[in-house]
């Protein structure tokens, strides 16, 4: 198949761009499994942006919103590309308001919510469901936009390019093969312009507040292809997942407790109800991400206890129920009325402020190579990531990527001008050797919690290294050997991943931000930069 413009993922950055594109194109928009099996669907807390005067938080402003993003990044923020996308946060949410976002409001107003690291009430909301509001709302408007093909279990594998077909002139891409798992064939998408909104890779972690779907698909992809990788060292945790050790099932491991809620009034305490944060910051429960589950990791490990405690019983009645209904029924549905006993919490992984290197408009150092979203890394999020920021940087680099594609659209497809090889496949896999697939996905993700996970050491990275090393070269000899399935890629793709963070973490001889070691406790001034990498 041929597109004017191929799109892998369907979370805000995703649909937001094919929208658009599909006024000035063919567009193919790829989801690996369903359309709504994105980390925006998953969003609850919200959506920063300062808004006109008269809706904004008085007192409020960009030059606060990005003094606030500034702070909360330790030194590593682009402030060029700060200003421009908050600068455009009121653009974004007319955007999504036009394709029938309803945000919560009051008197004719927003309802304005407040999350850790903001100095003012910026965080539009949908309740606590806000993208899954955004991603109904998107996918709606999708399925009804001309010229724009969705296509729903269609997996991504490799990018197509020049240097791949060992061709001479310069790198640049030309597509993708792409694993249909209905039929189980692998098909060749042709596009001149290719964009990765595929999210982040919180699943390469044994506890997330991710989807299953986070599995780093986009970022593993761009770096065979031979794009820039910075700062995958940088991985945020957040402060309040769920704890219940009795649960099953995939929601209940991976429930998170918004932010928000600790925004409207809800503390952070540990078994004997002491408010523990203070002691590691003035501003407590309400301090920036990585300062807050740094302070829980350490009262964990200072007091034996399995969790600490997010406390709202000092709320009125019924405030759960109306501000918060999604968390306050799914805890209730599990036994805990959290307006007359504490939520357990704990930190998991959650998101990746690193990623594939772009400027602002979302243009990689491969040639018609785009990444928009969490799979991209801008220079915004620094070393760590202010709260709905993420969604606010999703709509404004889908908008200003398709700009700068249109700047430079050649009516032309090159692509169309080279011989693609079709996909040769490896034999089937022996059902008794899927279990080294689930093997290996399980010591992926157990070796990551343990060894480079909210605080790290030199000796845990050479441990982790030196296992991730075996475990390509087992996962690679699978991969070339068997039939291509979705497991199979997965795993591939989190192995890649996971080397990713522990070499860009053992490059870093500091902390800062989400980086922290015990073996470098200090911030060094002649540190702050890019961490960089590249397969060759």
């Amino acid at each position: 198949m041929t597109a004017d413009f191929l799109i892998i993922g369907t979370g805000i950055a995703g649909l937001s761009m094919a929208i658009r594109a599909a006024r000035h194109g063919h567009v193919i928009c790829l989801s690996k499994g369903q359309l709504l099996d994105s980390n925006t669907a998953w969003a609850q807390g919200g959506i920063a942006a300062v808004l006109p005067d008269s809706l904004r938080d008085p007192g409020d402003s960009c030059e606060l919103h990005i003094a606030d993003t500034l702070d909360a990044g330790a030194g590593l923020c682009h402030e060029s590309v700060v200003r421009t996308i908050i600068e455009e946060g009121s653009r974004t949410i007319d955007d999504l308001v036009h394709y029938g976002v309803d945000f919560d409001a009051q008197d004719g107003k927003y309802s304005l919510g407040k999350e850790g690291g903001h100095s003012k009430r910026r965080i539009l909301h949908a309740r606590d469901t806000t993208g899954r509001e955004i991603a109904d709302a998107l996918v709606t408007t999708a399925r009804n936009t001309p010229n724009l093909t969705l296509l729903e279990n269609h997996f991504a594998i490799d990018l197509i390019t020049t240097g791949k077909l060992g061709m001479v002139t310069d790198d640049r891409v030309l597509g993708a093969y792409v694993l249909n798992r209905v039929t189980g064939e692998v098909e060749i998408f042709r596009s001149d312009r290719v964009i990765l909104a595929t999210g982040g890779c919180g699943k390469v972690y044994l506890y997330t507040t991710n989807p299953d779907s986070a599995t780093g698909d986009g970022v593993a992809m761009a770096w065979r292809a031979g794009a820039s990788i910075a700062n995958m060292e940088f991985i945020q945790f957040h402060p309040t997942c769920w704890y219940n050790p009795a649960a099953s099932g995939a929601e209940a491991r991976s429930f998170l407790v918004t932010e928000a809620l600790r925004g409207e009034g809800a503390v952070l305490i540990n078994q004997k109800g002491e408010d523990f944060i203070l002691k590691h910051d003035p501003r407590g429960s309400l301090a920036p991400r990585d300062i807050v589950a740094r302070a829980i990791d350490h009262e964990i490990k200072r007091t034996g206890a399995p969790c600490v405690y997010l406390d709202v019983r000092h709320k009125a009645e019924g405030f759960m129920k109306e501000r918060f209904p999604f968390i306050y029924e799914t805890l209730l549905r599990y036994g805990l009325d959290c307006e007359k006993e504490p939520i357990p919490v704990v930190p998991a992984a959650h998101y990746q402020c690193g990623g594939v290197v772009t400027d602002i408009n979302g243009k990689t150092t491969l040639r018609g190579l785009y990444a928009i979203g969490e799979v991209a890394c801008t220079g915004l999020h620094g070393a760590n990531r202010l709260a709905s920021n993420s969604l606010l940087e999703g709509n404004v680099t889908a908008r200003r990527a398709l700009d700068e594609m249109l700047a430079h659209l050649h009516p032309h497809r090159e692509s169309e001008d080279f011989v693609i090889p079709t996909w040769e496949h490896g034999d089937t896999a022996a059902p008794d050797e899927l279990v080294v697939i689930y093997h290996n996905w399980d010591e992926i993700r157990r070796l990551m919690w343990d060894y480079v996970s909210i605080v790290r050491t030199d000796n845990r990275l050479r441990r982790a290294a030196t296992r991730l090393r075996n475990l390509k070269k087992e996962v690679r000899e699978f991969y070339w050997g068997h039939r291509v399935n979705a497991d199979i890629l997965e795993l591939r793709n989190l192995v890649s991943v996971a080397s990713m963070i522990v070499d860009c973490a053992v490059k870093r001889k500091e902390s800062r931000g989400l980086h922290y070691t015990t073996d470098h406790p200090k911030t060094k001034p002649n540190l702050a930069q890019d961490t960089r990498i590249r397969k060759f």
